[in-house]
């Protein structure tokens, strides 16, 4: 979801926008009576002026920090919030949560059409925003941010950016690779794998001891693509999903189907647990920290959870991370990592009509983009940086061995690659989430899979057109 995390400058900003008026009374003149009856004029003052109160007004923020496993970053958002209702007169804030992948392909999808476009929203930038943008149905932030001085404080606004307008902006960015239970390696004298043979070794000596090798939970399907995302960019190279969107490659090609094949050769051996589409992300979750399964694929955002007091609490100290190995024959660079800044926030359109709602738009921006939450972005939920922080600042608040474990990994990327759902358009992805839904339960076949995906690729291609 880069290199190393990146220098950034923090700006303090523009004071929010208060409606204000005045009004005033003219004073009569009115006669004096004094002891010798002679009459005289005297002047009351004007009243003070009184500011005109704000209109109230209220603002939906469609979020998706639901759920015990969220509730650090929704913490902050909470914070974010209450600042921002208290510089902008008038402002309440309606906080709407909704299931990350409800909120991507049911309710945005709907209220885009429909045109009842939460006032903020939780969103994906490529190709769901820019999507949206097109259509006309994202405020065109590009102003606010150069009013703010913060535009070119971003490390990439690419999957945001629409013929050089920005649509929304990435809350953090992320990485997928391997998290696996150090202390089980050293105990059974087990070393991290160099190359794609090693790992399918270490794969088969964790199943021979007892232990399901990787953590599994596919009831979404997203969850086990994951891996298989990360296979084909072995297989076939970390460039390969923005061609099918071309056509220079295609699903169907045999160093693709490879990647679905060794996802199927993995199932097929055990490597995973049994009855895994009947689980959610958090039982995937639940049995690498109860310590029955020994390694997991999942996002750097996962670290966070690896502390005092979280869920995998018990072993704070005693995890690793690791990329995918080499494959021996793979294309493309073998160091390459799925690296991502695709989740954050995006604006309705129809802000732009209501003056006090596009306030409340800047002082949300610059409340929650800024290198003070970039930092407990990091330290406190494991989200990388979406914009650039002054290094001896992360260096100075981040304590977690963990997480300088995964900035050394990251250090040896030499290419990195956007998660697939980000590239290839949203009715190629639905149908990527029910082939491989339908390989892990042996309804279909790794060919007759690639097959299904690329005739919806060829569809989605031709209608690009």
């Amino acid at each position: 979801m880069k290199k190393s995390l990146l220098m950034f400058l923090t700006l303090v900003f523009v004071a929010s926008i208060a409606l204000t008026g005045c009004g005033s009374k003219t004073a009569e003149e009115k006669p004096a009576t004094t002891d010798n009856n002679t009459s005289t004029t005297t002047e009351t003052k004007p009243e003070e002026a009184k500011p005109e109160e704000a209109k109230p007004f209220e603002m939906t923020i469609r979020h998706t920090q639901v759920g015990e496993q969220k509730k650090t970053r929704f913490k902050m958002l909470e914070e974010v919030v209450a600042k921002t209702q208290g510089e902008v007169p008038g402002l309440t804030f309606k906080l709407d949560g909704v299931d990350s992948d409800v909120n991507r392909k049911e309710k945005l999808r709907g209220e885009m059409a429909s045109g009842s476009v939460p006032d903020i929203f939780d969103a994906f930038g490529s190709p769901d925003a820019k999507t949206y943008a097109k259509a006309g149905k994202m405020l065109d932030i590009t102003p606010i941010l150069d009013e703010l001085g913060i535009k070119d404080k971003f490390t990439n606004l690419g999957p945001w950016t629409v013929d050089g307008k920005v649509y929304g902006l990435p809350i953090g960015a992320s990485a997928e690779a391997v998290f696996y239970n150090k202390e089980y390696f050293e105990q059974k004298g087990l070393k991290v794998p160099t190359t794609f043979d090693e790992f399918q070794t270490l794969l088969e000596t964790i199943k021979k001891d007892g232990k399901i090798p990787l953590a599994a939970g596919s009831k979404a399907a997203w969850v086990p693509l994951m891996i298989t995302n990360n296979l084909w960019s072995r297989t076939a190279g970390e460039d390969v999903t923005e061609k099918f969107n071309t056509g220079d490659a295609k699903w169907t090609d045999a160093d693709v189907v490879a990647a679905f094949k060794t996802h199927k050769d993995w199932v097929d051996k055990g490597y995973f647990k049994k009855g895994e589409l009947g689980l959610e992300y958090a039982d995937m979750r639940t049995q690498f920290f109860n310590g029955d399964a020994v390694m997991m694929f999942d996002g750097t955002w996962a670290s966070v959870l690896f502390k005092e007091g979280q869920d995998g609490g018990k072993l704070v100290g005693k995890v690793g991370f690791f990329n995918l190995p080499a494959f021996t024959n793979g294309k493309g660079d073998q160091t390459s990592l799925m690296q991502d800044v695709n989740n954050g926030y995006g604006f309705s359109a129809e802000v732009a009509k209501d003056p006090q709602k596009l306030a409340a738009v800047k002082s949300f921006i610059k409340n929650l983009y800024n290198e003070d939450m970039q930092v407990r972005g990091l330290v406190e939920d494991g989200v990388l940086p979406s914009m650039k922080v002054d290094q001896a600042k992360v260096d100075a608040s981040v304590k977690d061995p963990l997480m300088k474990e995964i900035a050394g990994v990251l250090t040896h990327v030499n290419k990195s690659y956007a998660a697939f759902d980000a590239i290839v358009p949203a009715d190629v992805t639905t149908e990527i989430g029910v082939q491989i839904q339908k390989l892990i339960g042996n309804q279909t076949t790794p060919e007759k899979a690639a097959e299904a995906i690329q005739k919806v690729q060829e569809e989605a291609n031709a209608s690009a057109e």
